[in-house]
């Protein structure tokens, strides 16, 4: 009995390789693709009135990029698996779509097999990433945190009071409290000396 075909949408701002993998999906008797689109409110409108299984997505998408489109999509119900498609030039980015929520991270680099494979996997329910990465992402869950974040962090560690981080990052006391429950969420602590103590551990860690 031939399994059901796996959904799959495919976001990408360079037209050439969002007709590619087009093309790819479309031959492949595993899949049924629904939709492409070149930029990430396009995608978005199209995946509200067409939900999907699995997602391929360039981590460059204008305008909005990937991080921002995966933040949204999943908020939504019955929210897709994300394949981020990306190039792995910058050691960080594979970590920054793991922390942002994607299931897999795929080089752009890498053989079309690669991608569809993943796809295929990541449909199944598993999480593609580089090794190291992974091994990255669990032993420092600082890294995780937005620039934004690690600011208030650093300036955590200083002793500086919420109406202190206020001002000196020109936001309000109420958002200063919701990045600060942000940050404990990431980090797994309960309170500010928790926080500091995580942030005074990854320094010397890693030398800094």
């Amino acid at each position: 009995m031939q399994k059901e075909r796996i959904d799959i949408m495919l976001g990408d701002g360079n037209p050439l390789v969002l007709s590619a993998m087009s093309e790819v999906f479309e031959r492949d008797p595993r899949f049924s693709l629904v939709a492409t689109s070149a930029t990430a409110e396009g995608f978005l409108g199209m995946i509200m009135r067409v939900p999907v299984k699995v997602c391929v997505i360039d981590w460059n998408i204008p305008a909005l990029g990937a991080e921002k489109l995966i933040e949204v999509l999943r908020a939504q119900e019955n929210a897709p698996r994300i394949v981020v498609y990306g190039h792995d030039t910058d050691a960080a980015v594979p970590r920054q779509a793991m922390a942002s929520g994607a299931a897999a991270f795929v080089s752009r680099a890498a053989p079309t097999d690669a991608l569809v494979q993943t796809c295929i996997d990541v449909a199944a329910g598993k999480m593609v990433f580089p090794y190291l990465d992974i091994r990255e992402l669990k032993t420092d869950p600082i890294s995780t945190l937005s620039r934004k974040e690690r600011a208030i962090l650093d300036a955590l560690a200083e002793g500086l009071t919420n109406k202190q981080l206020a001002a000196r990052l020109e936001i309000s006391t109420n958002t200063v409290k919701f990045h600060l429950s942000n940050i404990f969420d990431k980090l797994s602590v309960k309170n500010r000396a928790q926080a500091i103590a995580h942030f005074y551990a990854s320094k010397a860690k890693s030398g800094g």
